[in-house]
């Protein structure tokens, strides 16, 4: 059973930081790929990190340096975002795909949460 669900989302000035939640994985979670993906207002939703079942990481390249993804024994997925700019204004959504590897690909993944909002603004 899969039900994602996203929190953590909210308001911040630029140069602050949020740290997003996903959890909704009850059976065999530790074979899930995770991944979080963002969807500015008249833009298409893009990937913006994901973990692996084995724990590696990958990152667009606009959230490296500045965000890390990590998943816990609580089956709980954390995007923990820094630094953040007015960019990266958007709903962030959790997905999962039951693959050992991540894909970029918002097409490859078949679970996904509702979604939290960030606003990063002065």
């Amino acid at each position: 059973q899969v039900q994602l669900v996203e929190s953590g989302g909210g308001s911040v000035q630029p140069g602050g930081s949020l740290r997003l939640s996903c959890a909704g994985i009850s059976y065999r979670y530790s074979s899930y790929c995770m991944g979080w993906f963002r969807q500015a207002p008249g833009k298409e939703r893009e990937f913006v990190s994901g973990i692996s079942s084995t724990g590696s990481s990958n990152y667009a390249d606009s959230a490296k340096d500045r965000f890390t993804i990590s998943r816990d024994n609580s089956k709980t997925v954390h995007l923990q975002m820094n630094n953040l700019k007015p960019d990266d204004t958007a709903m962030y959504y959790c997905a999962a795909r039951l693959s050992s590897a991540c894909s970029i690909s918002r097409a490859t993944y078949p679970y996904w949460g509702q979604g939290t909002q960030v606003t990063v603004s002065s």
